[in-house]
């Protein structure tokens, strides 16, 4: 993971900002854990600002991206946590997981630091159904779904776990992929693409945007789970958010 986002993180920043309504639900997720330990944290986003934070991040590109008075940072691997055992309240991941070398190894680890609770945002790889992938890009898939760990992968190194919808505001800010589910012109943007880790492994970009439409043509879009019947100008048939379960939230319950 490091090779990769020392190589695309540049800018990383400036399209991948925390969106306060994701940042919430990840804060309640937390619940009272008083020490955080934010592991494959990047730039730091959703890391929360009433409690002490340890942020772990191997790439320092991304741990160049800080912002000033931001959590404390340590340059490692999550599959091997520099600190010792129950050293937090809690251990945060958030869209990271499925870049480890060595899931299993690396959830061990946070299921070792964290006493009470562990919080994941991923993307369940047996759902199906977002029109970018369908429509556009198809290989998006099969590069993603062999990499993200599967619910019983979490079951089998962390014991018992919730599962929760992570609904996706149709105005995230946050520029990962499923975000501009309801502005598909923004995938034209270079920009936008190079903060999206799995554009940088599509081994042929020219063939999905030959698909697309011009920008002034129409897209058929929905939200990542559910296509909408109407195109991306029929703002009235398109709901404001997502409520399927394309990210969730797992912790083992304290």
């Amino acid at each position: 993971m490091s090779q990769l986002y020392d190589e695309i993180g540049v800018g990383y920043r400036d399209f991948r900002r925390p969106d306060p309504r994701l940042e919430a639900a990840i804060t309640r997720a937390l619940n009272q854990a008083e020490t955080v330990v934010n592991v494959g944290a990047g730039a730091g986003s959703y890391e929360p600002s009433d409690r002490s934070v340890v942020a772990v991040e191997p790439a320092m590109t991304m741990i160049r991206q800080r912002r000033p008075g931001s959590a404390p940072v340590v340059q490692a691997s999550a599959t091997e946590l520099p600190f010792r055992d129950d050293g937090f309240a809690a251990a945060l991941a958030i869209l990271t997981v499925h870049h480890w070398p060595d899931q299993a190894r690396g959830l061990d680890e946070m299921a070792r630091v964290a006493r009470r609770r562990i919080v994941v945002v991923t993307w369940d790889p047996s759902t199906s159904g977002f029109w970018l992938v369908d429509d556009y890009f198809p290989e998006i898939v099969e590069i993603d779904r062999p990499l993200f760990p599967s619910i019983e992968d979490f079951r089998k190194a962390l014991g018992r776990v919730e599962v929760h919808p992570l609904p996706i505001p149709h105005d995230c800010v946050d520029g990962f992929l499923g975000a501009y589910w309801r502005r598909p012109h923004a995938y034209l943007d270079a920009g936008v693409r190079s903060a999206i880790s799995t554009f940088a492994k599509l081994h042929d970009m020219g063939r999905g945007l030959d698909r697309t439409p011009s920008r002034s043509g129409r897209w058929l879009v929905g939200p990542p789970l559910r296509r909408s019947p109407g195109p991306t100008g029929d703002r009235s048939r398109l709901p404001d958010r997502d409520r399927g379960e394309d990210l969730t939230i797992r912790y083992p319950s304290s």
